[in-house]
């Protein structure tokens, strides 16, 4: 082995720490902030929205003094400032409040106990999904990247982005058209029975899957290749390679290390993608999801459930970009460096 080589693998990285408490402290801070803006940006859209919760479940024939008894029950009839404070009040102490469904019925289901299984449906078929997704995407990104220009590039290229091209309901529709209506091969509708689990028929879960992977898989693939041509030119790649390392060590060794940083903000896009993308296709295929369960509660006015899962929603986004930036932090030594100044 060369000097030059030996210097390349050898010569230990400058030891500079993670990233100071205060930056954590500091992402956590905005992240906070950033969910009490969305709290009352949520609660204001839904304020506005007409028609109330009491008027939809008691329907057109409801009496006026029903009518009252429910919204009082609710604390519909309580001034903005009030109910925006109570229910924020709720939210921190971690009670979400009751749906409008439990008051019509006479008594009090909570928010949680409404949605606490549809979030476990809709944590299995993301999860199902991300895993395909981050797999296909680093090896796609990697090869295209490492066959850059070449047929094969342009081949896998154009077969991952075409369906990332089409909006969610389009290629779900296409997949049932194809998979159901013309094969016969698997089932329509993602339906569950009460009280199982979605594996218990994971037939049901293809279709939907199927949509999420097709529109994603393209867009992140292309963003991990950026990535790799970029860590394939940096210095170190080029000493390696003149010193004849093989271009498997290589690439190994030094540009998937490089290309690392980038790569954990495409998962964090893709996770947050997903939170979007269940709202359509679970109401397309008709799994019994928290997207699904979200437009059922616009549907009939429940307020205070939107308000409840869209901050439960928004608060996964956050929770995600503020780990995927202290990773970045902590992988990439000279944004350590700047932070720490």
């Amino acid at each position: 082995m060369s000097a030059a080589t030996a210097a390349v693998e050898t010569t230990p990285a400058k030891k500079i720490g993670y990233p100071p408490a205060r930056l954590a402290a500091r992402r956590i801070l905005e992240g906070i902030i950033t969910l009490f803006a969305l709290s009352l940006l949520v609660f204001l859209a839904t304020a506005v929205l007409p028609g109330d919760a009491a008027s939809s479940m008691l329907g057109k024939q409801a009496t006026g003094p029903a009518l009252k008894t429910m919204r009082h029950a609710m604390g519909s009839d309580q001034p903005l400032i009030s109910q925006y404070g109570h229910w924020l009040s709720g939210l921190l102490h971690g009670d979400l409040g009751n749906t409008a469904a439990g008051y019509a019925a006479g008594g009090q289901v909570s928010v949680w106990s409404q949605i606490s299984g549809k979030l476990g449906h809709s944590l299995i078929i993301a999860g199902m999904a991300f895993v395909p997704i981050v797999v296909l995407s680093v090896l796609v990104g990697v090869y295209t990247a490492l066959k850059a220009g070449r047929w094969q590039d342009q081949l896998l290229t154009t077969v991952t982005l075409v369906p990332a091209a089409l909006p969610e309901f389009v290629l779900g529709t296409v997949l049932l058209a194809v998979l159901f209506t013309w094969l016969d091969f698997l089932p329509p509708v993602s339906f569950v029975v009460p009280g199982t689990s979605p594996l218990s028929n994971p037939a049901t879960l293809v279709l939907p899957i199927l949509t999420l992977v097709g529109v994603t898989v393209g867009p992140a693939a292309r963003m991990i290749r950026a990535g790799m041509l970029e860590a394939l030119e940096a210095d170190t790649v080029t000493v390696a390679r003149l010193n004849g390392l093989r271009e498997g060590r290589v690439v190994r060794r030094y540009a998937l290390r490089n290309a690392l940083a980038p790569s954990i903000q495409v998962f964090a896009l893709i996770a947050q993608y997903l939170i979007g993308g269940l709202l359509i296709v679970e109401n397309l295929f008709g799994y019994p999801g928290i997207g699904k369960e979200l437009v059922d509660a616009v549907t009939i006015h429940d307020n205070l459930e939107v308000q409840s899962v869209t901050m439960l929603l928004a608060a996964f986004y956050v929770a995600v970009t503020i780990v995927a930036d202290l990773l970045v932090m902590i992988v990439v030594p000279k944004l350590r460096t700047g932070a720490s100044r």
